[in-house]
């Protein structure tokens, strides 16, 4: 009998998250620098209020309305909201249905108490088919 592997045995943990006042130009940097194409967005208090990934990013350059103040805007203003989220104890299977139905490369993976923890992308999970 096969072991249906869960979205905790393959997620990156304690994801690398941001604030959704901080800038465009911050959030960029960051996800350069430590090679990431999403952030887990907190509010103030500390809860999950949305993600920004790199398409967020290309999307705000692409708009005229966004472009001449793009390096100060904040991260809150073009986020993707709400967090898609999915418990650690989903299968690998699940996660997968929910990115392919929602369009999305990531999940963001919530305690009990809706706080980040981790986050599964595709790419974790064509590297747990190889395993």
């Amino acid at each position: 009998m096969n072991h249906a592997r869960t979205v905790g045995e393959v997620m990156t943990a304690n994801p690398i998250s941001i604030a959704e006042t901080a800038s465009l130009a911050e959030a960029a940097k960051i996800l350069d620098t430590q090679k990431i194409t999403g952030l887990p967005v907190l509010d103030a208090g500390g809860a999950l209020v949305g993600v920004l990934s790199q398409t967020d990013l290309v999307r705000a350059r692409a708009n005229q309305e966004f472009v001449q103040n793009w390096p100060g805007l904040p991260v809150g203003q073009i986020m993707t909201t709400p967090a898609l989220t999915i418990s650690m104890t989903a299968t690998l299977e699940e996660a997968a249905k929910v990115m392919d139905g929602r369009r999305v490369h990531r999940l963001v993976v919530t305690d009990g108490a809706s706080t980040p923890i981790g986050i599964i992308s595709a790419s974790d999970l064509v590297r747990s088919w190889l395993k």
